[in-house]
């Protein structure tokens, strides 16, 4: 074979290589929100499912700010993105190398985490969330409700349940008023 003939031979699988490559960085970037960088709902799910079902003192947090909406009507959408970014940045540094956190859209959150023992406390948590955030010299009042469920609550270790029960959680400690976690 010659040199010209193994090249042409080569170019088809070249041009290939670097489609696949594309395609593996569209989906990676797929996965991630553009704006906090934290992983969507579809790319959190396969990895806390994972991580679920491997560490049996899991918790699962449900986030949701209060009041976001009034945030963005009073302030603008560059405003409530400062929440929405400083939201993800608390989240994301509770969570540390113990787990991970996401962005499920709008103003909702969550994190699956290995071993809450390794972790600020939820009281923590929620003390950093409801900081409140500095843009363009306006102090914005945030505050936000979580929920929690721990792997060794549910009869069998699903994650749509442990969401579920995280829901009924968060939920439940908005009936308590704001600024609350359960």
């Amino acid at each position: 074979m010659d040199a010209q003939t193994i090249a042409a031979a080569g170019l088809p699988a070249l041009g290939w290589a670097l489609h696949g490559g594309l395609l593996l960085r569209r989906l990676a970037t797929a996965r991630r929100d553009p704006l906090t960088g934290l992983h969507t709902r579809a790319g959190w799910t396969a990895r806390a499912e994972h991580l679920m079902a491997k560490n049996a003192n899991a918790v699962v947090l449900l986030v949701d700010l209060d009041d976001f909406k009034a945030i963005n009507d009073t302030h603008g959408h560059a405003a409530g993105d400062a929440v929405l970014t400083a939201t993800a940045d608390r989240l994301t540094t509770w969570c540390g190398r113990h787990g991970i956190a996401a962005r499920l859209g709008g103003d909702e959150f969550a994190a699956i985490v290995t071993d809450p023992d390794r972790t600020a406390g939820l009281l923590p948590l929620q003390t950093a969330l409801d900081q409140p955030v500095t843009h363009h010299g306006h102090v914005l009042r945030v505050s936000a409700s979580v929920g929690q469920c721990h792997r060794t609550d549910l009869t069998v270790p699903a994650l749509t349940d442990a969401l579920s029960a995280a829901d009924a959680s968060m939920y439940a400690a908005k009936g308590h008023g704001r600024r609350n976690t359960r």
